[in-house]
């Protein structure tokens, strides 16, 4: 007699979700480079993600390089290495920190909103009088703001770590006397091809993941005014997890084709 193994509670669930994932993100494929292109939603969506998040980006940068700074500066000191600290800054920051953390906080910040703002559209039946209207809500709401996520949140890591350079400076200046032009001069130094493609590479998709699922999340919402709760809270947590995931994919391709 053959015998049966129990599947362990939730993993049906978790391979049902992981497909429809898949199929909504097929859809946005194939839906992205179909006309009409609407571009002034775009626009207004680069501008709700990209410049109302500069406030907080800039805010996280700049303590993420003065702490960073603080914190590592006794120990080269120890050992007679502080001419080291811009180099060393300026390589975490670009390389991880910097990436990371801001697409975290985007995933907070911008996953929750998108997840919130289409699960209120969908419970309301918003979605649903765009489509008797003859208007396509995925193009309109889904592939827009996927597409904003994917242009913006780049240009927010670039200025996250500029800021962060900045701090770090200030960190360096706190006990010493460096001069901004020195202090540039021997972070940019100490920087590789390497180390900024691969870091700027990677921004792209944790743009699109975050964007992504909390549309999915929204998009797909089905329990009432208390699923939009439900649909902010997981498209923050998946989200999150998601840059997690891709970030060790990407240094794992970064030092196997940067060798």
């Amino acid at each position: 007699m053959q015998k049966t193994f129990p599947i362990p509670p939730g993993l049906d669930d978790f391979f049902i979700e992981v497909a429809e994932l898949t199929r909504f993100t097929g859809k946005f494929f194939r839906n992205v480079f179909l006309p009409p292109y609407e571009f002034s939603e775009i626009l207004k969506q680069s501008f709700i993600i990209g410049y109302k998040s500069l406030s907080l980006v800039a805010v996280t940068g700049f303590i993420m390089g003065l702490v960073l700074t603080i914190q590592s500066r006794p120990t080269l000191a120890r050992f007679g290495a502080e001419s080291w600290l811009p180099g060393m800054v300026a390589i975490s920051l670009i390389r991880e920190i910097g990436p990371v953390i801001t697409a975290l906080i985007c995933a907070g910040k911008v996953g929750s909103g998108i997840g919130a703002e289409l699960a209120s559209m969908k419970v309301t039946e918003q979605i649903d009088a765009m489509e008797v209207s003859g208007t396509n809500p995925f193009k309109f709401l889904v592939v827009t703001r996927i597409l904003a996520a994917m242009l913006m949140i780049p240009l927010l890591v670039i200025f996250a770590d500029a800021v962060g350079l900045f701090g770090s400076y200030i960190g360096v200046n706190i006990m010493g006397d460096v001069g901004i032009r020195l202090y540039f001069s021997q972070a940019f130094d100490s920087l590789d091809f390497a180390d900024v493609l691969p870091a700027f590479i990677k921004t792209f998709f944790f743009g699109f993941a975050i964007a992504t699922i909390a549309c999915y999340k929204g998009y797909t919402c089905k329990k009432g005014t208390e699923g939009v709760g439900l649909a902010a809270n997981s498209a923050v947590v998946v989200g999150s997890l998601c840059v997690f995931i891709i970030d060790l994919i990407a240094v794992q391709l970064a030092s196997f084709f940067m060798k």
